[in-house]
C-alpha cells in the first residue's frame, strides 16, 4: 500500500494547528501547581452565568440530537444584530465558518491572499483543498490592503483579512477596510474574519453587518469563544448575502453545533452586563501590562484584542520554555515568522501580576 498515492495531495505536506498547552500537562510534566494559561485569548472572566444556566437546564435532553438549523441562535444574533435568518450560517467556532468559505470557492484552479502574520488557518486551509496561497508582507505587523489588491490575480476568489488580526493585534481603520471593498472586484470574496470584534468595537469604530447589502461578495465571521467565553463549546457564525449563505450551508455537516453550545451562545449573547464587564476589564487590564512591559523593557505591538504580542530580545524558545518552568503558560510566534516574539492573553488582574513578576525573574 503506497498511502501517499492515495492521500489528497493538498494535505501531504501540511503541519496541522498547534493549540496552546492546557494546564493540566503542564502540571503534569513538571510536577507544579496553579500554573496559568494566558496562551489562547480566552475571556478570563469565564461565560455568563446565564450561559451556565442555560446549559443546565437542558442535560436531562441529551440523548437528543441538536436542532440541525440552529435556529433558536440564529433568530437571537438576528434580533441583536438586525440581519436576516437566511443570511446567517453556525459553524463549530469560526474556523468551521473558514473551512465552509473555502471548501464552497476554492479548487485546485484557483488562488487566495491573506497576510504575512495573519491567522495560521487560512494557509492550512487553502493548502487542503489544493490552492494557491498568496501570502502578502507585512505592514507594521499588521496588513498591508494596498499591497493585498495589488497580489490578486486572475485566478483569485477569496481574501482574507482579520480584523483585528491574531496574533499581533493590529487594527485596520473601519475607512481603510471600506475603500478597500469598494476597490475589489464583485467576483473576489473577502471574509472579514471579526473573532474579536466584541474587544476590538469597544476601542474602535468598526464594520457591522450592514456592510453586506453594499458588498454583495463580503462574508464576516465571528465568534462566541472570545469575549463570550465559550472556547470550550465552539460556537462560531457568519453573516453574508443570503446567496452566499445557501452555499455555505450546503457544505456544513448536519448538526454541527452541539445542543448545548447552541444554548449556551443564544444565552451568553442576551448578557450584556457580563460582556461589558469583560470589556472593561480587557481594557484596565491592558494597560497594565503595557506599562508592566515597558519598564521591563519589552517593545510591544499595540492590540485591539483581548492579547498582547512582544518583543522577547532574544529567540523567544527559549524565554517561553524559562516562562513554562515557572508555571506560566503563553504562545509562541515561530509558525508566524515571528521568531523573536510571544503572545499573551490578557487574563485577571492576579494571572497579569504573576505573569510580569516571573517575566522579570527569567526575562534578560
Amino acid at each position: 500500500m503506497n498511502l501517499e498515492k492515495l492521500i489528497n495531495p493538498g494535505i501531504l505536506n501540511l503541519k496541522p494547528y498547534q493549540p496552546g498547552k492546557p494546564v493540566e500537562d503542564l502540571e503534569r510534566e513538571l510536577g507544579i501547581k496553579n500554573a496559568i494559561k494566558l496562551a489562547s485569548n480566552e475571556n478570563p472572566m469565564g461565560p455568563s452565568p446565564f450561559a451556565i444556566q442555560a446549559v443546565n437546564n437542558i442535560l436531562s435532553g441529551l440523548h437528543r440530537y441538536p436542532d440541525g438549523n440552529a435556529l433558536r441562535l440564529k433568530e437571537a444574533i438576528c434580533s441583536d444584530q438586525n440581519v436576516e435568518l437566511d443570511q446567517i450560517t453556525v459553524g463549530n467556532g469560526s474556523n468551521d465558518i473558514i473551512e465552509f468559505v473555502v471548501r464552497s470557492f476554492l479548487s485546485s484552479k484557483d488562488s487566495a491572499v491573506f497576510s504575512e502574520h495573519a491567522f495560521a488557518v487560512y494557509p492550512l486551509a487553502v493548502q487542503t483543498v489544493g490552492a494557491q496561497g498568496i501570502e502578502v508582507p507585512a505592514k507594521d505587523w499588521g496588513h498591508n490592503l494596498s499591497a493585498m489588491n495589488k497580489a490578486i490575480q486572475k485566478n483569485t476568489k477569496l481574501i482574507f483579512i482579520a480584523n483585528p488580526n491574531n496574533p499581533t493585534g493590529t487594527f485596520i481603520a473601519r475607512d481603510e477596510v471600506i475603500s478597500f471593498l469598494d476597490s475589489v472586484s464583485k467576483d473576489v470574496i473577502v471574509l472579514l474574519d471579526q473573532a474579536y470584534f466584541d474587544y476590538a468595537s469597544y476601542e474602535n469604530s468598526d464594520i457591522g453587518f450592514e456592510f453586506i447589502n453594499e458588498f454583495p461578495n463580503l462574508i464576516i465571521s465571528r465568534s462566541f469563544s472570545k469575549a463570550y467565553g465559550l472556547a470550550g463549546f465552539r460556537v462560531g457564525y457568519s453573516v453574508s448575502s443570503k446567496e452566499i449563505a445557501d452555499f455555505l450551508n450546503r457544505v456544513r455537516q448536519p448538526f454541527n453545533t452541539n445542543s448545548l453550545a447552541l444554548a449556551a451562545a443564544e444565552a451568553a449573547l442576551s448578557d450584556k452586563d457580563h460582556m461589558l464587564k469583560s470589556l472593561k476589564m480587557n481594557i484596565e487590564q491592558k494597560s497594565l501590562l503595557y506599562k508592566g512591559l515597558k519598564d521591563l523593557g519589552y517593545q510591544y505591538i499595540p492590540s485591539a484584542g483581548n492579547f498582547i504580542c512582544f518583543d522577547c530580545k532574544q529567540d523567544a524558545e527559549q524565554l517561553f520554555n524559562k516562562l513554562l518552568k515557572e508555571g506560566v503558560i503563553v504562545r509562541s510566534m515561530g509558525v508566524y515568522k515571528m521568531p523573536n516574539h510571544l503572545r499573551v492573553t490578557i487574563g485577571l488582574p492576579e494571572e497579569n501580576n504573576i505573569f510580569l513578576e516571573k517575566l522579570a525573574k527569567v526575562g534578560s
